[in-house]
């Protein structure tokens, strides 16, 4: 299903070579001095294959020096230029449009946002597979029409007084549009603009490059009037997704129609380009994700790659010594199983300037050493640290649930226990800000209740100062999914401690994280000052008599701490160095120091959103690291939910992020190619919470809904390579979840209640909870983090998240020409060895049929085990997801097992009515 031409055509081969990018020089450009392509300090744009004869060469699309082509001199966006200009006349809707590259391009009317199956007088349209990235520019409209009017006419009923109350734009004497332009593909909104305001003729001069994977008919440019009552839709521009599979660059000066084909006003238009450049033409398409010694990381991200480095990575909180076999790497090296919280409390202890932590949930009473170590709480380790004068700062999510006013107190409903930490700490110097979830002031009341109440601050690090020798500090991060809260009874301390409450199971969780010790750690910390500034700011702190103005510390100012072109680690030639990048999902509202500048913003490379400024790279780094990767993905996460854009039904659901689809077309190209490609998924048999609740039954429906638009994309790519008698779509991508049973001892106790946390005991099963939130890549290449695979956690303006993704440049394919056995071979061999009890020489070839067909059984012996009537100890954790999967792709419960044992709750999911943005 790769790019060219929809379903049963073939891609072209694209013979490689390595283009300058851009050809063309950069040139000053006429808006506010704005240059493209971005300064060489950013990092660099992704490299592209040559094309064939057939296709175009591809180069990004340059800024025009004018304009319009006959426009006689520079149009300044301030003031709008006058209306006197001539302006080319607009094509009519049914004859082509005036563009200097896209000659034959149809103009087709807007079908109001629904794609092709909207609106009655819309050609047929061809619907295509797009899957590569849409290069494209919003210059600049005309002549768009006063969608203000009926605002203007509610404003002059309500009177000046209510009117410069609920906005100064009400009260205006010159009120017209506020017009901004949404990217369209299928239902999902990919890309916008920034809201121009008060202005007819709005000049953007913006730039996009979108990854997309969307079966499309057109892409919609979109005119929207941001209006205080909502937006309205102006108008749009729908080029036909066919047209672009050329690859020709496409511009021009279109007009702006409605849905039923007529203008939205006379002469209005709308001046943009676009260029599709299908996947096949990435270099690391072909090459993996860490091609060779120039690879400059994922590009168009926040935070650049670092070199130098040193990595842990962690399964779990602990790992008692003895509870893992031995894993030997190359040059006789033996794993090393890292101790997280360990390690997190002598960082704390050693720590002699700063201690910062962030989190979804910090709790003061935990401890750290779990080995039977006498050790302070942590909230008892901070005090007693800052006491010694370290600058101790702790930034938690502020439940808006959870209240402690005038004596009386709520825990909230997430459990965060936020209220009681502040108070812990309170007559203290340890100093802690509770940061509410807020949207912007420009968004709407409704907008600011949903970001207050639905979504979170879910980042999870610890930053401290660190020993660098020679008298010297440096700074050490923490990254991963561990929150230093209570509650979780870790996997290993309840298999190889046997501390399982003696009633029966207790489920315990499983998670991943990680420590960052290099430049890339000022990254890290970088992020907590941008978000501290941010917190501070907004609760009006500064006001206070206690002022947290300078409660961060300088560190440029401090002697003995390494800057951070000094802190590396290794030098690239040393087999243990790493390189590490940071990525975040944060928008604006949650961190200070973005530019206010909208294309300064994008040659940062952030995105636009409407009244805010978004990075999104955790989702880049993904869609780069899957489409980059050769041999085998391998993913643990609490949530998998995505590219409901290419459901069979529930398409504008908005669950519009593209790891699901990415993966299937991974494959499905690789099937194309007659190559090997396996896809292992571990995710948590229900998400947390009761299994029949409505949010969780909704929940799993959405996840059902993405299995199976996967397992479908598959089949459809084995029945067009003519495989699909030989092979299944399980052969290439299973989903696993973790469950453990336990024989009852002399102490165990039961009672005689049949509720059905009760018949869990009695038949002393439990699912071990899948917290994780990582991928490995071909064992050269590793995501660790706090996001999930969802849209709260990918899209930036929902959770705010925080993960790292490093590699050792000694230990990959480009560099060894065969598999890499470094540190991260090591993780994924730790953790299968975790889950299914023994190390198995498939293991070694994950990629490889025979290691798929392996740990599917093995996973479907285990469920057997797992659901018996007989109680026996299980070796291995990692069950077979608990349901069918056909030939032909589809996805269906077990026969015999339609809802979970002892708990219930559909495992497919229910569709149920409840707020769809909490559920995806």
């Amino acid at each position: 299903m790769e790019g060219g031409g929809g379903h049963g055509q073939h891609p072209p081969h694209y013979p490689p070579y390595q283009p300058q990018y851009p050809p063309q020089q950069p040139q000053p450009y006429p808006y506010g001095g704005y240059q493209y392509p971005p300064p060489a300090s950013a990092a660099p744009p992704p490299h592209y294959l040559s094309p064939s004869p057939s296709f175009p060469g591809y180069s990004p699309a340059p800024p025009p020096q004018q304009p319009f082509a006959h426009h006689s001199g520079p149009l300044q966006p301030y003031p709008p230029p006058p209306q006197t200009h001539a302006y080319p006349p607009p094509p009519a809707p049914s004859s082509y449009a005036h563009g200097s590259h896209g000659g034959g391009m149809q103009v087709v009317p807007y079908g109001g946002g629904g794609g092709s199956q909207h609106g009655s007088v819309r050609p047929s349209l061809k619907v295509v597979l797009l899957h590569g990235t849409l290069d494209m520019w919003v210059h600049d409209a005309r002549s768009l029409p006063n969608k203000d009017m009926f605002s203007k006419s509610i404003g002059d009923l309500l009177g000046p007084r209510i009117t410069s109350a609920v906005g100064s734009k009400m009260s205006s004497a010159s009120m017209t549009s506020d017009p901004y332009v949404t990217i369209q593909v299928s239902t999902a909104t990919i890309a916008r603009t920034y809201v121009v305001s008060n202005n007819e003729n709005p000049v953007w001069e913006q730039h996009f490059l979108v990854p997309v994977g969307h079966e499309a008919a057109e892409v919609q440019f979109v005119v929207k009037d941001s209006d205080v009552f909502g937006a309205q839709i102006i108008g749009a521009v729908a080029i036909p997704a066919e047209k672009l599979l050329s690859g020709e660059r496409i511009e021009g000066v279109y007009p702006v129609l409605e849905p039923n084909g007529k203008p939205c006003a006379p002469g209005a238009v709308l001046r943009l380009s676009i260029q599709f450049i299908p996947v096949a033409r990435l270099t690391s398409y072909h090459h993996g994700v860490v091609a060779g010694p120039d690879c400059h990381g994922v590009p168009n991200t926040y935070f650049p790659l670092r070199r130098g480095m040193k990595v842990t990575l962690y399964q779990d909180a602990h790992v008692p010594d003895g509870c893992l076999p031995d894993i030997w790497l190359d040059h006789g090296l033996r794993y090393q199983h890292g101790q997280c919280w360990r390690d997190i409390y002598d960082a704390i202890c050693q720590a002699r300037k700063l201690i910062y932590i962030v989190g979804w949930s910090v709790f003061h009473t935990i401890h750290l050493m779990r080995d039977g170590a006498q050790v302070p709480s942590l909230g008892d380790l901070l005090k007693m640290k800052s006491q010694e004068g370290v600058r101790v700062l702790l930034l938690v999510w502020d439940d808006p649930t959870s209240r402690s006013i005038l004596g009386f107190k709520t825990d909230g409903f997430m459990g965060t226990r936020d209220e009681e930490t502040r108070r812990f700490f309170k007559h203290s110097s340890v100093q802690v800000l509770l940061c509410p979830r807020s949207a912007g002031k420009r968004h709407s009341w409704v907008k600011q209740q949903e970001t207050g109440t639905i979504f979170t601050h879910h980042q999870k690090t610890v930053i401290v100062d660190a020993d660098a020798g020679n008298y010297r500090r440096k700074i050490i991060a923490f990254v991963g999914g561990l929150d230093l809260c209570g509650g979780r009874k870790y996997f290993f301390l309840a298999i190889c401690l046997q501390t399982v409450d003696a009633r029966g199971p207790r489920e315990p969780w499983h998670d991943l994280h990680s420590k960052i010790d290099g430049p890339a750690a000022y990254d890290v910390l970088q992020n907590f000052q941008e978000r501290w500034i941010k917190a501070s700011k907004r609760h009006g702190i500064k006001k206070l008599a206690k002022s947290y103005d300078d409660a961060l510390l300088s560190i440029e100012r401090i002697p003995e701490i390494v800057n951070i072109n000094d802190a590396a680690y290794f030098d690239d030639n040393d087999p243990e160095t790493w390189h590490v990048q940071v990525f975040r999902s944060i928008d604006s509202n949650s961190a200070k120091g973005f530019p206010k500048d909208p294309r300064e913003a994008t040659r940062k490379n952030l995105v636009c959103g409407k009244n805010v400024l978004i990075d999104m790279s955790i989702h880049t780094a993904y869609v780069h690291a899957i489409r980059a990767a050769q041999h085998f993905l391998y993913i643990e996460n609490q949530y998998f939910i995505g590219s409901s854009f290419n459901w069979d039904s529930h398409k504008d659901l908005g669950a519009n992020n593209l790891i699901p689809i990415e993966i299937a077309l991974k494959i499905a190209n690789k099937i194309k190619a007659n190559e090997r490609f396996s896809a292992y998924i571990v995710i948590p048999m229900w998400p947390e919470g009761n299994p029949t609740g409505a949010a969780t039954q909704r929940i799993l429906y959405w996840q059902n809904k993405t299995m199976q638009m996967m397992y479908e994309t598959i089949y459809r790519a084995l029945k067009e390579a003519g495989l699909d008698e030989i092979y299944e779509p399980q052969d290439y991508l299973n989903f696993f979840c973790l469950g453990n049973r336990e024989v009852p001892d002399s102490t165990s106790t039961s009672n005689a209640s049949n509720n059905p946390q009760e018949q869990a005991r009695k038949n002393r099963r439990f699912m071990v909870y899948v917290h994780s939130k990582g991928m490995i890549v071909d064992d050269e290449y590793v995501i660790i983090g706090s996001a999930n695979v969802n849209q709260r956690s990918m899209e930036g303006i929902r959770d705010t998240e925080i993960a790292m993704g490093a590699y050792q440049p000694q230990y990959t394919w480009a560099n060894k020409v065969s598999a890499p056995r470094g540190q991260i071979y090591g993780y994924r061999m730790s953790l299968w060895a975790e889950h299914i009890g023994a190390i198995e020489e498939n293991f070694n070839h994950p990629e490889s049929l025979e290691c798929m067909r392996q740990v599917r059984h093995l996973g479907e012996e285990n469920w057997k085990q797992f659901i018996a009537d007989d109680v026996t100890e299980m070796k291995g954790h990692l069950m077979k997801y608990p349901v069918s999967v056909d030939r032909k792709g589809k996805v269906k419960p077990l026969p015999g097992c339609t809802t979970f044992p002892d708990l219930g709750g559909n495992i497919c999911g229910s569709f149920l009515a409840i707020q769809e943005n909490l559920t995806i």
